[in-house]
């Protein structure tokens, strides 16, 4: 597993090290945690609910070099940005027919 400075280990390609996780204390835990969790109420968590990813679907997809470019320059996970962009232009055009069907 790739090391970083100290004897802190980077997760390998989006896994936790959850044995050391699992050893930090709270007062670790709060420390490390971004500002906008600190004060979060007691009960922030008790409605909350699972929500599985829904399965993708590998396919080929030909699209400009220049747009594959683009989406790339932003930085990793193009491809779920790519797929997120496709989903709103999705959900708008069905919003979209349903207004003209009701007129």
């Amino acid at each position: 597993m790739p090391r970083l400075s100290g004897n802190r280990r980077r997760p390998s390609r989006g896994r936790a090290d959850l044995a050391r996780l699992r050893k930090q204390s709270e007062a670790a835990i709060a420390r490390t945690s971004p500002p906008e969790l600190a004060d979060l109420p007691a009960d922030f968590w008790d409605a909350s609910e699972v929500v599985l990813p829904v399965p993708k679907r590998a396919i080929s997809l030909r699209v400009d070099e220049d747009v594959l470019r683009w989406f790339k320059s932003r930085g990793p996970r193009y491809q779920s940005r790519m797929n997120a962009i496709l989903r709103s232009y999705m959900a708008h055009m069905r919003k979209d027919r349903g207004r003209k069907g009701a007129a």
